[in-house]
């Protein structure tokens, strides 16, 4: 799932692209992913792409007004705001194909738009869960998945963090971190490293982290994100899932050498999804089984 570093980076790269860019095509590929209705999608062609940005993780693209050009000055009407979920991503192509994106079943195009010159990007989803969500709304606060938001990682002291550990209670240190109304930005893949880094065990309840806990744990959140962030600055869409998974230390790396220790990096598995960790580095040389009958560690 493409978190806040990644998100970033795709607005960033969009901006550049497509910044002041005057949308031709606007076409929609899957019925499912557009959550929205007013504004239609279709209406964002004769618009120029005046902002880019991101909250959390989800990617915003604000377009001016109808048949206002590309002035940089002019301020977003109408924003296209996508969460890309766990399998979406975006892909930039100088040259769209000619023909009209159409729904179809075997096709893991979401929706596809095209500027004036014959560029544009896909946006597509693979597997078949189909969690993407685009909507098309007058401020990105319309999206209700995005005012309710928490403050975004980056932007947490050491205090602020600490009150929201606290509010969250036993809840394991894992899910918190991963929880978007608590902090905004994080996912299952850096919330491993941080707590890789910070050497705390995912199953740690939230509000029993020491002052000293809670310092390394502000430390590794902002160095692993930052670290990311430095990594893809000037990556294109196509590099960035190649980029995030080369910088990684243990997510996603199960059998593989703990790079700090040398001992093997576990997973434990849960529901749909599994996190790894490093037994020596954060638990004690205690081995997680299983998240149903592991105990929380402090």
């Amino acid at each position: 799932m493409p978190e806040l570093p990644e998100v970033e980076s795709l607005a960033l790269f969009l901006g550049e692209k497509a910044g002041g860019r005057i949308v031709e095509r606007a076409e929609l590929a899957s019925f499912s992913a557009l959550k929205t209705f007013d504004p239609p999608f279709e209406g964002l062609v004769g618009r120029a792409l005046v902002e880019t940005g991101r909250k959390g993780k989800f990617l915003l693209l604000g377009f001016g007004p109808q048949g206002g050009g590309g002035v940089p000055q002019a301020a977003p009407e109408v924003w296209l705001v996508v969460h890309l979920s766990r399998a979406g991503w975006v892909h930039w192509k100088e040259l769209l194909p000619p023909g009209r994106a159409k729904p179809s079943p075997r096709s893991s195009l979401a929706l596809r738009l095209g500027f004036v010159g014959g560029n544009g990007f896909d946006v597509t989803e693979a597997g078949t869960e189909k969690r993407l969500e685009a909507y098309v709304v007058r401020d990105p606060m319309d999206v209700p998945h995005v005012a309710t938001l928490g403050p975004e990682a980056l932007d947490l002291d050491v205090v602020a963090l600490g009150e929201r550990l606290q509010a969250a209670g036993r809840s394991p240190i894992k899910a918190v971190l991963a929880d978007q109304q608590v902090i905004a930005g994080v996912g299952n893949a850096y919330s491993d490293e941080v707590l890789h880094v910070a050497g705390l065990s995912p199953f740690k309840p939230a509000s029993t982290l020491t002052g000293a806990d809670l310092a390394t744990l502000h430390a590794a959140l902002h160095s692993v994100l930052l670290d990311a962030l430095d990594r893809s600055e000037g990556v294109d869409a196509a590099g960035l899932k190649k980029e995030k998974k080369g910088g990684l230390r243990v997510h996603g790396r199960k059998g593989e050498a703990c790079p700090a220790c040398g001992d093997v990096v576990r997973e434990v598995s849960y529901s749909t999804k599994s996190f790894q960790y490093c037994a020596t580095c954060q638990t004690g040389g205690k081995v997680l089984a299983d998240r149903r009958l592991s105990r929380l560690l402090k």
